[in-house]
């Protein structure tokens, strides 16, 4: 079961940060602390913090802490396709295929980008639970891309930051059905979990705040390839976003795709690929930027579209 703790701030933690606080006040690592914070289990004076707040002597912290889930044991197997894109001391980039998961978890058994680097001899040196350990952003199993992984514990916390602060430039590119009714445009709809189907996603009004920025890039028939980039980052957002301006993607069933037009095309899977990644490097400081190509199954997707 969860457990519930009410802490007084004691005058040796005031000026530190909200996560290195609570690490020392319950023993538990950096990273768990401010994944308490991120997830919204914890509260300073009633008031729900970030996890770079500073904490003031006397105030007081209510922490749930979750209970322990069993460690899911990360297997080192090599996911087919998989390619390193960059590789240093502190950061890896990948560029995921479709079908491998970021991290384990309970009831997958397929490959993992962290068994992936584990096969492939790369370390991560991060504090934390060791089936997540430098993950800082995901991709679905069923989307393509890039991917940043930290392979330090500065690196982990500088990177994790930057995509809580959407300083990282995620731009995506995808298929969707019809064409919007503007070229380009901002959806901005809040995202929660559906009411109606475990497992999905939809624009609810307690949801949290979304923002998606789309432009067309090639009008095709009866469908149009759009470049995004993402100012938040919740699960689904692309899809459900688009779901819910009537132009699914391409291929996927669960959020409205016509399922005979995915078979036309021989996608098993939405038209979504994680193109381009930029950020600050974590520790040298100097913007990076990434980019990708479309996977075979997009690519020939989209020649079928083009030739009507």
């Amino acid at each position: 079961m969860n457990a519930s703790r009410v802490l007084m701030v004691p005058d040796g933690l005031a000026g530190e940060r909200i996560d290195v606080g609570l690490s020392r006040m319950l023993g538990l690592s950096r990273s768990r602390a401010a994944d308490l914070v991120d997830a919204g289990h914890v509260e300073l004076d009633g008031a729900t913090p970030a996890r770079s707040t500073r904490l003031e002597a006397g105030a007081m912290l209510s922490v749930t802490i979750l209970e322990e889930r069993p460690a899911v044991e990360v297997r080192p197997q090599i996911a087919e396709g998989m390619a390193l894109v960059h590789q240093d001391d502190d950061i890896v980039v990948i560029d995921k295929p479709v079908g491998v998961a970021a991290h384990p978890s309970a009831g997958w058994s397929g490959p993992t980008v962290l068994g992936h680097l584990a096969a492939a001899g790369v370390a991560i040196r991060t504090s934390g639970d060791p089936e997540r350990q430098g993950i800082v952003s995901r991709l679905d199993v069923g989307t393509s891309g890039l991917m940043v992984v930290a392979r330090t514990e500065r690196a982990y916390t500088t990177l994790k930051d930057a995509f809580r602060a959407r300083e990282v430039d995620k731009t995506y590119h995808a298929v969707c059905q019809g064409r919007p009714d503007q070229p380009r445009g901002t959806i901005e709809a809040p995202i929660g979990r559906s009411p109606h189907h475990d497992y999905r996603f939809a624009v609810t009004h307690e949801g949290k705040h979304s923002v998606t920025h789309y432009e067309t890039l090639e009008e095709l028939r009866a469908a149009t390839l759009l470049r995004i980039s993402l100012e938040t980052g919740r699960t689904h957002q692309i899809r459900v976003h688009f779901s819910a301006l009537h132009h699914p993607l391409v291929g996927d069933t669960m959020y409205g795709g016509d399922p005979t037009l995915g078979e036309r095309l021989g996608l098993n899977r939405q038209w979504l690929h994680a193109m381009e990644l930029g950020f600050v490097h974590p520790v040298t400081g100097r913007p990076v930027t990434f980019t990708s190509r479309y996977p075979k199954d997009l690519q020939q997707a989209l020649e079928v579209l083009r030739e009507g």
